[in-house]
């Protein structure tokens, strides 16, 4: 996203995150004050244009979407016990939990206010609302999921994965675009078709994520090599990997995986082995595949905001951060 358009849905949600008590408000815009690339407002707006709408009309559904986004990783990194986001001390860190809380609740809490005060007709925003309410639904349903994975000593299959990561992540980027559409007061065909864009998009962008921690460079991640297999994160490549295994390999990963004790000479012999697996390659051709879907969504779109948007896609789809 160009930097302006992002300094200005930074300031548009700022300006809704005032009030008293300060600390209250401080807590709650702590995240979006250090960091955020604003990928899902600009998704709304960009959408909104796509399909002929003003802008201007999309900025409150932007707003609101981000502070979803915000909420849900403030509880997130209380739930998951985080230290650090962005390089800065996590909500519950640097507040305390029970403030945390709050301020998540208070951004979930006025994501639908700014959406309820807007200036666009009544029936534009019932269908937000709705939108985005069934969205929130979609994010709780995956993180437990997320969590009983985690809880349980099984190995899920990808596709339970997949499954996870569709409602979790997948479903904010879905919304994104379906809420932009709406402010544009498209048709019901083409908010569908917004809704795969945002999806797809949204399962390539956590695959890509999740291979990234996995084995990418900690000089740029800032988190050690191969951190999510020594905490022990059940994602696509981690699952594959052990997969294709054989007893040998599988042991060497296995070794590492969910061992916060495991030595650096250990965590890297598990990543060798995970590449020596061409899992690499092969959970990149998988994002790939989800990206040729969510840009197969576009095609009946040919505009400068399309292309913004398959802009967007190439990035996440070839990030290596």
């Amino acid at each position: 996203m160009r930097p302006e358009a992002a300094d200005a849905i930074t300031k548009h949600v700022s300006r809704t995150l005032s009030g008293k008590p300060e600390t209250l408000y401080e807590a709650a815009s702590h995240m979006i004050r250090h960091g955020g690339k604003r990928i899902r407002p600009y998704m709304v707006i960009q959408t909104c244009q796509m399909m002929g709408g003003d802008y201007t009309d999309a900025m409150d559904a932007a707003a609101a979407v981000e502070m979803i986004h915000n909420f849900s990783l403030v509880h997130d990194d209380i739930m998951d016990n985080d230290d650090t986001r962005h390089g800065v001390p996590t909500t519950h860190k640097k507040y305390g939990t029970s403030l945390a809380i709050l301020a998540g609740d208070t951004l979930f809490s006025k994501a639908y206010s700014i959406l309820a005060d807007s200036d666009l007709p009544a029936d534009t925003r019932a269908n937000l609302i709705g939108s985005l309410a069934t969205a929130c639904v979609d994010i709780c349903e995956g993180q437990w999921l997320d969590i009983s994975m985690g809880q349980s000593s099984d190995i899920p299959q990808p596709a339970k994965y997949i499954e996870m990561i569709r409602k979790k992540t997948s479903a904010l980027f879905g919304v994104s675009c379906v809420m932009g559409a709406i402010c544009a007061r498209a048709e019901p065909h083409d908010i569908s078709m917004s809704s795969s864009f945002g999806i797809n998009m949204g399962t390539a962008f956590q695959i890509t994520d999740d291979l990234i921690g996995i084995i990418g460079d900690p000089n740029i991640t800032k988190k050690p090599v191969g951190n999510d297999l020594r905490e022990g994160k059940k994602s696509l490549p981690i699952l594959m990997a052990l997969e294709s295994a054989d007893d040998t390999q599988r042991d060497i990963i296995m070794q590492t995986f969910g061992n916060a004790e495991s030595t650096v000479q250990d965590t890297e012999r598990a990543v060798d082995v995970i590449r020596s697996l061409g899992i690499e390659d092969a959970v990149r051709d998988r994002a790939a595949s989800y990206a040729d879907t969510a840009r197969g969504a576009l095609a009946p779109y040919s505009n400068i905001y399309s292309r913004n948007l398959e802009s967007l896609l190439e990035f996440v789809v070839k990030r290596r951060l």
